[in-house]
């Protein structure tokens, strides 16, 4: 299978909510697994003659390993108005490496401004607040992973 492929299948899985995905080309297969949200996806290519047995160890690992860091984050719950990310893709607080963030803690934003810039499938788009207030947090790192309605920012 070409390289290029092979990232692409990566970047695809780490940008969705799919924890597995297993593609059949020709004599060679190709077996991605997330482990966890903070953790690189595991690719594993098998010949089509062997067995998947020590595959499936990472696998039983999986759910394990992402139901732990759940709990903290369901137990704090920011007070105030929280932007969700609209989309799944990657974070970033400013338009260009080294450019100043959009906002900051603590700065006053009005409806429509931008806050940040969620990069998914090679397209930048902008994330505007859908109501007016102080910046309370910042609740993702820059260049991090987002999923579907993830909270982004709170809003006081």
């Amino acid at each position: 299978m070409d390289l290029r492929k092979l990232k692409t299948l990566i970047d695809l899985v780490a940008e969705s909510a799919i924890e597995e995905l297993e593609v059949t080309e020709g004599e060679s297969k190709v077996r991605i697994v997330k482990s966890s949200p903070n953790a690189q996806n595991q690719v594993v290519m098998v010949p089509q003659q062997q067995a998947y047995a020590p595959a499936a160890a990472p696998v039983a690992a999986a759910p394990v390993a992402a139901a732990a860091p759940a709990a903290p984050a369901a137990a704090a719950v920011p007070e105030g108005h929280i932007v969700k990310s609209p989309m799944v893709g990657t974070f970033y607080r400013s338009s260009a490496p080294g450019a100043p963030a959009f906002v900051e803690v603590g700065k006053e934003v009005k409806e429509g401004d931008t806050l940040c810039i969620i990069e998914a499938m090679k397209l930048l788009n902008e994330i505007d607040a859908d109501k007016g207030g102080v910046v309370k947090q910042i609740l993702v790192e820059n260049g991090q992973a987002v999923e579907f309605g993830q909270p982004l920012f709170v809003l006081g």
